[in-house]
């Protein structure tokens, strides 16, 4: 088992400094594990917001911007750099802290802290390849020239889920500095705690001042007031479509733009000729993966008739082999989920699907041998129904329902018979059937013979309700950038359109 790593007192994290929030409350971290209290992060409110969205503004415009905004991308890069070398360097502990604060096995913690510093290299790429592009030409007819320029949105707004703590807020912060943003972070008040460490990196690395805000607090006093800020130029925001909607509110009355990735009940279609235990595996993973908490969960499974049965079987076997305990401990591939919130809600979802008739095969209740803690067997569904709230709302838990299919058609309108569009993921030697139902069923990411990889080079975002805008890969760093089209008239010649008056 890792050495268990103690929460450190911090502060919010405003112009480059540590501050107290304004009304002196802080929240209580609860370790889902054991449900003790570890520790407590700052809560901020509207008043620290306003501090650090001034302080942002202020990092934006200093020295006319040429400290930051308008400052060479590799000059961006090198910090971006600093950073993922600091965080590389304190992998294992960052790791411990957020299998301690929101309950993910540390071999996937620490998975995900590779994803951080990969990603701020990624966007450090970005930053320097961006200068690259400024004052692209634009060919127009004769006697006139233009060029473009790709210029920072301005401050930007970033609010970010628990279910990744320190990388989905990576996902957001990088792009938005390697563009020349400046931005206030608000994390999860559920898993706040190695967000508060990237601050403590970023003193170190010397980030300017007032580049990156980090205000905790609760989604009302903290995240709406953010959002409905009059000096963000953007905001960027991942978690619930409720929520979602809330922010798109805001911002409408602002015409702010917006980028939301928000929730998913994703399928996985599995055919007839694939090697079982391989789908099996694969199918687990894609559901069970971070606990269950993940907005493109292939929570779904479309399984061929043929081979029904026997997957099934297999899966239930499989699901009853997989290492539930406390996150820490070696070997663990499933650890409590978020909080008890969390954790009544999914077994709500649980004991309603078993009243509208479908049969729970396997998991729904707590493990025998953890007396505490948020923990939840893996779930296994069947007799399920389109119509049951099981196959149609999204659970972010360990909990997977199946129904079977006959044809490729069928399984494509099972696939999209859903209000969400995050991804999805197809099962097949056949490669050309995958292609075929990969390019049929709407979702912004489709796995082919896998499911959840997900890499910072390639696109991410979903269609329908589950969101829009794209993270990650080249359009990542765009949806923080505008263009701005510089058109010069080269001729000697006046115009001409008007009439000149007489010379006296």
């Amino acid at each position: 088992m890792a050495s268990p790593a103690a929460i450190p007192q911090r502060q919010l994290f405003i112009d480059g400094e540590w501050r107290a929030p304004a009304l002196g409350r802080r929240i209580p971290v609860v370790n889902p594990s054991t449900e003790a209290h570890i520790g407590e992060v700052p809560a901020g409110t509207a008043e620290d917001i306003d501090a650090a969205v001034k302080a942002a503004r202020a990092a934006l415009k200093r020295n006319r911007g040429r400290d930051w905004a308008r400052a060479p991308g590799a000059v961006r890069a090198k910090y971006l750099r600093a950073i993922a070398a600091k965080i590389t360097e304190r992998k294992p502990e960052l790791a411990k802290l957020e299998a301690l604060d929101c309950g993910k096995p540390y071999d996937e913690a620490t998975w995900d802290m590779d994803d951080v510093a990969g990603c701020f290299e990624f966007f450090a790429g970005l930053a320097e390849a961006l200068d690259k592009k400024q004052n692209t030409p634009v060919s127009l007819p004769e006697n006139f020239k233009c060029h473009l320029r790709r210029e920072p949105i301005g401050v930007v707004g970033l609010i970010t889920p628990w279910n990744y703590p320190l990388l989905m807020a990576t996902w957001k912060v990088a792009p938005a500095l390697a563009a020349g943003c400046t931005a206030v972070l608000k994390p999860s008040e559920l898993a706040s705690v190695t967000c508060l460490e990237l601050a403590d990196v970023c003193k170190e690395v010397g980030l300017p001042s007032g580049v990156l805000n980090i205000v905790t607090g609760l989604g009302p006093d903290a995240g709406a007031p953010l959002a409905a800020h009059p000096d963000v130029d953007k905001v960027s925001f991942t978690g619930s479509s409720a929520t979602g909607q809330k922010i798109m509110t805001a911002a409408a009355t602002m015409v702010k733009p917006v980028s939301l990735e928000l929730g998913g009940k994703s399928p996985i279609v599995v055919f007839d000729d694939v090697d079982i235990d391989k789908a099996v595996e694969w199918t687990l993973f894609g559901c069970f993966w971070t606990n269950g908490q993940i907005c493109s969960a292939t929570s779904r499974l479309l399984i061929h008739k043929k081979i029904a049965k026997e997957f099934i079987e297999r899966m239930v076997a499989w699901a009853k082999n997989i290492k539930v305990s406390d996150p820490l401990e070696e070997g663990c591939r499933l650890g409590p989920v978020v909080s008890e919130g969390q954790y009544e809600k999914i077994k709500k979802f649980v004991a309603n699907a078993k009243n509208e008739g479908a049969t729970i095969l396997t998991g729904g209740v707590r493990p025998k041998h953890l007396e505490k803690g948020y923990y939840i067997e893996p779930t296994i569904i069947t007799d399920v129904s389109t119509s049951m709230e099981i196959w149609r709302e999204e659970v972010f838990g360990p909990v997977l329902c199946v129904k079977d299919f006959s044809t490729e058609d069928e399984a494509i309108e099972l696939a999209n018979d859903t209000h969400y569009g995050l991804a999805g993921a197809v099962l097949s030697a056949d490669r050309e059937r995958c292609q075929r139902v990969a390019e049929e069923i709407d979702a912004g990411a489709i796995w082919v013979n896998c499911s959840q990889p997900c890499f910072c080079q390639a696109p991410w975002g979903g269609n329908k309700r589950s969101g829009f805008g794209r993270e990650l890969g080249d359009g990542g760093l765009d949806i923080y950038l505008n263009v701005k089209q510089i058109t010069e008239y080269t001729s000697d010649e006046p115009w001409g359109w008007y009439k000149p008056p007489s010379k006296i």
